[in-house]
């Protein structure tokens, strides 16, 4: 009885402290810049896979054997599959004219599980003019490496009568590392654009009566690492795109009749009639709830789009009332200044 009247007293003074927090939050839905802007002028697409399978070690054992045959293949298919997954995303962005894969250009030197040299200018303008493509973005490495760990375990058999029976055997786990590279050429300017590297892992694990046995049993594998091959060119291709995200800020709700009757309003979605009860506070008698009117103006002309005017609230609610809140919401803020001007410069390109 004494656990149970604990945890409603718990309980009690946790929903006690919630309808006391003198802020509610919210979300909105802004638009980032891209993070790997294209010239608003590109309308044509060349990629190239520099990315070659890595000859593998002499092998000393049958596994190994079987893992370094499927090695050689696993790392052409896989970079086939990041080159695909990145010329469709590009075409699905209804930007470019064209997205062509530009294969067999035997004067590129390969880059073997890290970045090779840069592509000379040279071939860069004449890939690009025989292609007709304004850019070229290039897959310049792609690896896989598999770590193999074996564990002795009991494993389940059919005997010769039908039955389930439990002999010794082998489970073997293995961690594979899809390593690849990416950079973009820009022959009109011969600078790149950018220089991208990303890691991903998987883990599969099987089990038999004998360690090869044990990596047969590990299926789904290949089909695992090609799909996740094609996401990583996919997630590069939507790095050049503005991104749509939801972002998170708290009002203030409490501290006279206004604020909460705000609130309200808010919930129900009148933003603008809470503003209306915000801006009626600006000069309260109280530095504290004109400090938190100030800071709720800067929220709401955010909601609207009006950073420069959210910025101009914010700062007056930290210099003038000492609302320690608005210090971290006015850096937000201001980020998100520079960053609105950078998609502005992007869009207008």
């Amino acid at each position: 009885m004494k656990n149970l009247a604990y945890k409603v007293l718990l309980t009690t003074a946790f929903f006690s402290l919630m309808a006391c927090s003198s802020t509610n939050r919210m979300t909105m839905g802004i638009t980032q810049p891209a993070i790997v802007p294209i010239p608003k002028d590109v309308i044509n697409i060349g990629i190239v896979n520099r990315s070659s399978a890595s000859e593998k070690n002499k092998v000393v054992d049958n596994i190994d054997k079987i893992l370094s045959l499927e090695g050689l293949n696993l790392d052409r298919e896989g970079a086939q599959y990041a080159v695909t997954g990145l010329k469709y995303e590009l075409e699905r962005s209804n930007r470019f004219d064209a997205v062509k894969v530009i294969d067999n250009q035997k004067d590129i030197e390969k880059g073997l599980s890290v970045f090779p040299s840069e592509i000379s200018w040279d071939i860069v303008d004449r890939i690009c003019k025989e292609n007709d493509v304004d850019v070229l973005f290039s897959l310049e490495f792609y690896d896989t490496d598999t770590a193999v760990d074996y564990e002795l375990t009991t494993v389940k058999i059919l005997n010769n009568l039908g039955i389930d029976a439990n002999v010794p055997g082998h489970r073997i786990k293995l961690n594979t590392v899809i390593k690849n590279g990416w950079r973009i050429y820009d022959p009109s300017t011969r600078t790149i654009i950018d220089e991208y590297v990303s890691n991903d892992r998987l883990f599969s694990s099987g089990e038999g009566i004998n360690p090869v046995k044990g990596l047969e049993a590990v299926v789904g594998r290949k089909e695992a690492v090609l799909s996740v091959s094609s996401k990583l060119g996919t997630n590069y291709a939507l790095f050049t795109r503005p991104e749509k995200v939801r972002i998170a800020r708290d009002y203030f709700i409490r501290g006279s009749n206004n604020l909460e009757i705000a609130d309200r309003r808010a919930k129900a979605g009148d933003w603008d009639g809470a503003a209306d009860l915000w801006y009626a506070d600006l000069n309260n008698v109280k530095n504290k709830v004109a400090g938190r009117a100030y800071y709720n103006m800067a929220i709401s002309n955010e909601i609207n789009g009006n950073l420069n005017k959210a910025v101009e609230y914010a700062s007056k609610a930290y210099t003038d009332y000492e609302n320690k809140d608005a210090l971290r919401y006015l850096n937000m803020l201001k980020r998100r200044v520079v960053n609105q001007q950078e998609l502005n410069r992007q869009l207008a390109k």
